[in-house]
This record gives C-alpha cells, structure tokens and sequence, in this order.
C-alpha cells in the first residue's frame, strides 16, 4: 500500500515547485536601453533578478519530490521482485515517462534560471545603434512549470502502480518455487 505521508510531501513539494516556476514566468527579467546623462553611449538596464531565484527554487523542490518518490520505490530497480502482472508493467511505462518529463522540466527551470540570470554588460558608443538587451525568452518557465505538473501527475501513478505490483502477499523471489518436488 502506498504510503500517505510520502503522498502528501510529494503533492505539496510539486504545488510549490509548480507556482514557483509559474512565478518565476511572470517576474523574469525585463531590460531597457538607457542613455547617459551626458548622452555619449547607450547601456541595458534590467529590472529585478527575482525570477532566477524562483527558478531556482522549483527546480529544487521537483528534484527534492523526484527523490522522495524514487527513495520511497526503491528507484524501481532495487528491493525485492514485483508481483507480475499489469501494475508491474504500468508502474514501468509510467517510471520511464515520470523521468523524462522530469528531465525536460529540470532543464527548462535550469536554462531559465541561467539564461534569466544572464545580463550584457557592454555598452555602445552610438546612440543610434542601440545594444541588444538580452533577456529570457518568454515561455521557458512556463515549459518548465507544465513539465513540472506533468511530472506530479506521472510521479503518483507511478507510486501507485508500484505499490500495487509491490503486495506483501508475493514472495521475496521471482523464481518458481520448487520445494514440493524435491
């Protein structure tokens, strides 16, 4: 049976990762071309860095719940043999797409947070010729916010499904008993 304590940690840490990359979107970096007071060059001037921050945040949250989930599974891999059956093969399909909408969420929070992070420091002598401000493109964190609820939504099941195949009515083998015969 799944257990309700890892349930709930593991709801609460993705809702907190999730708004926190949906925050993330809706504070990341914004810039403005400003000429100096004596009107010789032009410069990027951005706005609060918060959203780097909030990335950050999410992306450690949704690994934290990832580690839960597999510590509390046993990384599918380990512990002892799964009942046959169609949980064990459910709890399979649902561990491998659990990992890569886990993957694709973590790079979309991390690029973000990078790329957020990341301001021109150079300045241009013509005011014409204005420089380019680089910022985040708009979406990234919210890729990473989808990914992230995906990740929820494919994580429970998976838990659910490994719970079911992982009964304590089967045996510590997966290998045919044969001690009537001996």
């Amino acid at each position: 049976m799944a257990s309700k304590l890892v349930i709930f940690l593991v709801i609460l840490f993705d809702i907190v990762a999730f708004g926190l990359a949906v925050a993330a979107e809706q504070r990341r970096s914004k810039a403005g071309v400003v000429t100096d007071s004596a009107k010789e060059y032009t410069y990027c001037v951005y706005d609060s860095d918060i959203a780097t921050g909030y990335g950050v945040g999410a992306f450690l949250f949704l690994l934290a719940a990832q580690v839960m989930i597999m510590a509390a599974s046993k990384c599918f891999c380990c512990g002892r043999a799964l009942r046959p059956g169609g949980s064990r093969a459910c709890a399979l399909i649902l561990f491998l797409a659990c990992w890569v909408a886990f993957l694709i969420a973590e790079a979309c929070l991390l690029a973000g947070s990078v790329q957020n992070a990341y301001h021109t420091r150079y300045r241009t002598l013509f005011i014409s010729d204005p420089p380019s401000c680089q910022t985040l493109r708009k979406g990234v964190f919210a890729a990473g916010g989808a990914f992230t609820f995906f990740t929820a939504i494919l994580s429970l099941f998976y838990y659910g499904s490994f719970s079911k195949a992982n009964s304590d009515g089967y045996g510590k083998e997966a290998a045919v008993s044969m001690s009537p015969y001996s």
